[in-house]
């Protein structure tokens, strides 16, 4: 008999969504969003609110949080001399001083120009090389100043004036580095994660910089051929220590956001099993057919379609079984993308 696999492609994880499901801005408070639950076991969806979601948790559950915190990564000025206006958006610190970023016009900033930026110009700054993915590196001289001229960057889908910058920041964001934020997250208050301390439930935080694949869609039709960002993580001893312990006693470890399953992943390559201690770049794109070593659950949001982080969550629950739930959210209008409401998937 001869047997014909179908090749993966990125149209495979399309999906129509109308533009008044994009939210906009966050509900208030923080935990009040609506809650997907999702069985892979038998496929069943409920739907509750994310003030209830410890009502799916048991007493020794880790969940793995994304402490990294958004920079203000979107700076605006002009070039030097011209006075054509620039926009930089910084995706990754390669050293002191040193970053990656995309930048508008993109044609006109050839290696060597000089722009300034921030309201009143006080930042000199210099392409210094133009990549072919379409990024540039930037040399800023004063990179402390950054934090004053910049503007925490909003996705693309989002066209609501953000008026409190702290509602993009996860309440546990300690670590300066991402552009996005670990949207999963945003869905907890501090009310909501000391009653589930209270019930047993353990967590424990990672670092992981988010950078442009959190909201840039796959553009070549064969996924195997995108090249993911690289982006920079941490997971302590310690935290290695804990993961390691839940899941030699059976416990459940259930990473919030897409973000912590990469990093978890990442660092538990390998044949000695567990996840190991871990600084540096990940650049990890999990699709259908990867095989999880650590993750038990996954709380997460609504995601673009042809991300990689759709490819991801289906790559964890099943392609059909993800696009029927999304067909499900569209119904019962839900929320969608980072000011969204969540999905626990079991």
């Amino acid at each position: 008999m001869l047997i014909i696999f179908s090749r993966m492609k990125t149209s495979d994880f399309d999906y129509e969504l109308p533009l008044e499901r994009i939210a906009q801005t966050a509900v208030e408070p923080r935990d009040h969003s609506r809650l997907m639950v999702l069985s892979r076991k038998d496929g069943t969806m409920e739907h509750r609110h994310f003030y209830e979601v410890g009502d799916y948790l048991r007493p020794g559950d880790v969940l793995v949080c994304n402490d990294s915190r958004v920079i203000p990564a979107r700076l605006l000025g002009r070039k030097v001399g011209g006075g054509a206006e620039v926009e930089l958006l910084l995706l990754r610190r390669l050293e002191r001083g040193v970053w990656e970023a995309l930048a508008r016009p993109g044609r006109r900033l050839k290696a060597g120009t000089k722009v300034e930026l921030g309201e009143a110009s006080t930042i000199e700054a210099q392409i210094i090389e133009k990549k072919e993915a379409g990024t540039v590196i930037v040399s800023f001289p004063d990179e402390e100043a950054l934090t004053k001229a910049g503007a925490v960057p909003l996705p693309p889908y989002i066209h609501t004036p953000l008026t409190n910058p702290e509602r993009y920041q996860t309440v546990y964001a300690q670590e300066k580095g991402s552009v996005a934020a670990p949207t999963a997250g945003l869905h907890f208050t501090p009310e909501l994660m000391n009653s589930l301390r209270g019930q047993g439930v353990r967590f424990v935080f990672v670092t992981l910089h988010l950078g442009l694949d959190s909201f840039r869609p796959v553009q070549v039709d064969d996924p195997a051929e995108h090249v993911i960002h690289k982006e920079y993580g941490e997971i302590t001893p310690e935290v290695a220590r804990q993961l390691n312990q839940a899941k030699a006693g059976g416990r459940r470890v259930i990473c919030v956001g897409t973000s912590t399953v990469r990093m978890l992943e990442y660092a538990a390559r390998g044949d000695e099993g567990g996840v190991k201690p871990f600084t540096g770049w990940v650049d990890l794109f999990i699709r259908p057919g990867h095989r999880f070593k650590m993750v038990d659950a996954l709380i997460t949001n609504f995601h673009l379609p042809r991300s990689t982080l759709l490819m991801l969550v289906s790559a964890f629950a099943g392609r059909e079984l993800i696009l029927q739930a999304y067909r499900e959210a569209m119904n019962l209008d839900y929320r969608f993308y980072s000011f969204g409401d969540a999905m626990l998937i079991i």
